[in-house]
């Protein structure tokens, strides 16, 4: 029995495709019978009998949260892919980010060590390792610099330390950071916001870019690793360094619209995470931008995959392809 949490996400939706379709004996935790019918819509980009799939997986109602609600998920499993997570970058939402990504993360940790589970592992993300700095590209032994990061990264890095902890007291785990995680089905958050946006024909882009990688390449990653003998390893998962002029320059064509043709500058950046923060103070309104946020996008970051590469002769699949299908699914839904 393998237990993957967060299985309504993009992620873990994508994971629980892959592991029903090769026969695997599957669970999964949700929070509402709404957070369900996701991982239908996103079984049926790939499948014609999306419901047929989606019932074979054990699902149980619970909440990471909830140590004591917990032990119901690994009765019978061996192996465990932590995906569940909640991303924001909104200070405010910083104790509840510590509560669902680390304390959270310390309960299936903590979980799996009682039940003696064989192996864990957690996607984390490029947040929790850190900007480049001066053009080089950032590898897994990035120097952490926590006055640099974002609330969600911070909570994603101590997420990490909790299951380094869980492999001091003997547990077998491997973590994965990947990029901005290019997939369909939830198009109003991550990713989905981008394709969103640009088909909207908007004339700004962001300034700055990151690391992207496909879903497809993440499940195969997760999946070559949680099969192999690797433990207490984390790897990166970006298939290009890419601006996000770039990326809107790929995606705007599938949606027959023109690519923003403007760069927001910095100026217009620093007055805005401003605006926003005294909008957030005076009227309680949910920050949009950061300070931490807006400065992570004056620049381009590049990320390392050699070590990824190197250890099981891994191929990325085409990007464009990718955003192409992506592309579609959105203009079918809308």
């Amino acid at each position: 029995m393998i237990l993957v949490t967060g299985g309504t996400g993009l992620v873990g939706s994508h994971l629980l495709f892959h592991l029903i379709s090769n026969g695997n004996t599957v669970r999964s935790n949700y929070r509402t019978k709404a957070s369900i019918e996701k991982v239908r819509k996103v079984f049926g980009y790939y499948s014609e009998d999306p419901s047929a799939l989606v019932e074979q997986i054990d699902w149980v109602q619970a909440d990471i949260t909830d140590l004591g609600g917990l032990d119901c998920l690994f009765d019978g499993v061996q192996y465990v892919y932590h995906c569940a997570a909640l991303i924001s970058f909104d200070p405010k939402d910083f104790k509840l980010l510590e509560r669902i990504n680390v304390e959270g993360t310390a309960n299936i940790v903590n979980l799996s060590l009682k039940y003696g589970i064989k192996k864990l592992c957690y996607v984390s993300s490029i947040a929790a390792i850190g900007p480049s700095i001066k053009q080089k590209e950032v590898t897994e032994e990035n120097e952490w610099n926590e006055a640099k990061a974002n609330v969600y990264g911070i909570t994603k890095y101590n997420a990490e330390l909790e299951v380094w902890r869980g492999s001091q007291e003997g547990l077998n785990i491997v973590i994965v950071n990947p990029g901005v995680v290019i997939g369909p089905g939830f198009w109003k958050s991550g990713s989905g916001t981008f394709f969103t946006y640009v088909s909207k024909g908007k004339k700004y882009f962001i300034p700055g870019g990151t690391g992207f990688v496909t879903i497809s390449d993440v499940i195969d990653a997760l999946t070559k690793l949680m099969d192999s003998n690797i433990q207490t390893e984390r790897f990166i998962l970006v298939n290009q360094n890419m601006t996000y002029e770039k990326l809107f320059q790929k995606i705007a064509p599938q949606m027959g619209v023109s690519p923003p043709s403007k760069k927001i500058s910095k100026f217009i950046l620093e007055c805005f995470w401003r605006w926003d923060w005294v909008r957030s103070y005076i009227f309680g309104k949910r920050r949009k931008l950061s300070k931490a946020v807006a400065q992570g996008l004056y620049h381009q970051k590049h990320y390392s995959s050699k070590k990824i590469k190197s250890e099981f002769d891994f191929f990325f699949e085409d990007m464009d392809e990718a955003i192409t299908f992506c592309s579609e699914q959105f203009i079918e839904e809308k």
